[in-house]
């Protein structure tokens, strides 16, 4: 399966509590942090709520 990365770019202040949760699902804590996470329908899934705050790359 192929591997996406994962990367916050806009800060989580003044975003909802869901949005907030998510990234932290993800394993982001912090701005500019990268993560990496499987091609998943469920990890798309959060990208796609947070597609405002986050920039996705495909590896």
């Amino acid at each position: 399966m192929a591997k996406i990365r994962i990367t916050q770019i806009k800060s989580r202040i003044g975003q909802p509590e869901s949005q907030k949760r998510i990234l932290a699902a993800l394993g982001i804590r912090k701005m500019h942090q990268t993560v990496e996470h499987e091609d998943t329908a469920q990890i798309m899934g959060m990208v796609n709520k947070l597609k405002h705050l986050v920039k996705v790359e495909k590896l």
